[in-house]
């Protein structure tokens, strides 16, 4: 999933600031629907290879992409830091909307 939204955010990058958006929609959906373990290995695997795939199909220099893939690594370890995060946070709202809907 991470890989497909990372090369699609290439197409939507226009839309600047605002091209985070479904990024982070998808790292929360993630974390709603994993339990709190597994909701993190996947949001963190979610995020490192969206940043890593968003800087493969969006690099265009003229040295080679090789010499580039350490600092695509470095961001990708941001990205799964972020995407951890995320899913972390769609894990809490799972569980207080679920507890809110019992009480009633």
């Amino acid at each position: 999933m991470g890989i497909i939204v990372g090369v699609s955010g290439q197409y939507y990058l226009a839309l600047v600031a605002y091209s985070l958006i479904p990024w982070g929609i998808v790292g929360l959906a993630l974390g709603a629907c994993c339990e709190q373990r597994q909701g993190l290995y996947a949001g963190a695997l979610y995020g490192f290879c969206l940043c890593v795939a968003f800087m493969i199909a969006g690099y265009n220099g003229s040295a080679s992409l090789l010499s580039r893939f350490p600092f695509f690594i470095l961001i990708g370890a941001f990205g799964a830091v972020c995407g951890a995060a995320l899913a972390a946070v769609g894990y809490f709202l799972r569980l207080t909307y679920s507890r809110r809907g019992r009480s009633t």
